[in-house]
């Protein structure tokens, strides 16, 4: 096939003899191994590996809070050197100089490709996205990164024959698929742009591993904690800002009601679920897509637990329409049992646990500060 390629290349470089026509540009793109031109019979399969030869990953939006806290739990576990960050954005001293980054645009297919290749990528982690709120104030934008961006991801692993890991979430379901608790198939339909794109980014994955054998593999995220990100937009960023302003304050204004129950889960067990669907051998992964879960809670009953701690904590109630419609089509609770079954997903984090480590670090953090 390459040498077949390499003299319609070079015929349509030199032309026809006696035609008149002129030298044609032959672009690299369209003579490519990609699922575009592929024929029906075409297979790809992961690059595989031994036990001692370790995956070289690249995570695209790798400086949101997941990118950066799985690059260095990966680091930790494959080398410093293996895991590759990158962004279109500049990242901070700590993240530049604790291994690798790069810099790449997902709607730069050229580029993209390039890096891959160049440093002989085997697993891709897709975290580029707009979430929630801010994907309904700019939802061109969010069409653009969330899907066109996913559809350069998807060409190139299959292209290449990468492991392909994207994360979906509670956003990819809506107001009428079932909410207490949401099984891993079932209706979905949702209302926002980021959970269409997540919709489109779980069968467009589960439609490359069919067709082409790509080794895609994909966990809807309930909303994740993490003490050390700022809020980003997210709908339930809420369980995140109240610690920040707890400790400042002593007062937090929510955005969201009362009694507004969504499954969540702090971040160590976010990215270790993500080490693990990762490693997973392939024959036993029943599915691609799958639910995990930790705690399911309320601001209310977060508030309470928080209050045992900081009994002087206030709180009050502002409610974002956008915000609020958003958590009411999503699910209160998610059956993550499949996970659990095929590939020994279990969680370590329930809500006393986690307010306890998220006070505890901000507590240590504001001691730090003080001393400096």
């Amino acid at each position: 096939f390459i040498f077949l390629a390499f003299l319609l290349a070079k015929q349509a470089l030199m032309g026809t003899p006696g035609c008149g026509c002129q030298p044609l540009t032959v672009a690299v793109r369209s003579i490519s191994f990609s699922p575009r031109q592929v024929t029906s019979d075409a297979s790809f399969h992961s690059v595989s590996f031994s036990e001692t030869d370790h995956p070289k990953v690249l995570i695209t939006g790798g400086l949101g809070q997941l990118g950066v806290g799985l690059a260095k739990l990966l680091r930790m576990r494959y080398g410093k050197n293996n895991v590759i960050l990158s962004d279109i954005r500049k990242p901070p001293n700590s993240v530049f100089h604790s291994g690798p980054f790069i810099y790449s645009d997902i709607l730069d297919y050229k580029n993209l490709r390039e890096i891959v290749v160049n440093n002989r990528i085997t697993w891709l982690v897709h975290y580029s996205a707009l979430l929630s709120a801010v994907g309904e104030a700019n939802v061109a934008l969010a069409r653009s990164v969330n899907i066109t961006g996913l559809h350069n991801i998807l060409d190139i692993a299959a292209e290449h024959g990468l492991r392909l890991f994207v994360p979906s979430t509670i956003g990819a379901f809506g107001p009428t698929s079932p909410r207490n608790p949401t099984p891993d198939l079932c209706v979905q339909r949702p209302r926002t742009i980021y959970g269409v794109s997540k919709v489109h980014a779980e069968l467009m994955g589960e439609y490359y591993h069919h067709r082409y054998g790509l080794d895609f593999r994909c966990l809807r995220y309930p909303g994740i904690i993490s003490a050390d990100s700022t809020p980003g937009g997210g709908t339930t960023d809420y369980a995140v800002q109240i610690f920040h302003d707890a400790i400042k304050t002593g007062k937090f204004e929510c955005n969201l009601k009362p009694d507004t129950r969504l499954p969540m889960m702090y971040i160590d067990d976010c990215l270790r679920a993500t080490l693990e669907v990762m490693e997973a051998p392939a024959d036993t992964l029943s599915m691609r897509t799958y639910n995990i879960n930790a705690m399911s809670f309320t601001p209310e009953e977060l508030t309470q637990e928080l209050q045992k701690q900081m009994p002087e904590l206030e709180v009050s109630y502002e409610i974002d329409p956008v915000r609020q419609g958003i958590a009411d089509s999503w699910p209160m609770n998610f059956d993550d049992s499949n996970a659990r079954k095929d590939w020994g997903w279990k969680h370590d984090y329930d809500l006393p646990e986690l307010v306890q480590t998220m006070l505890n670090y901000f507590r240590e953090e504001t001691r730090m500060a003080r001393v400096n």
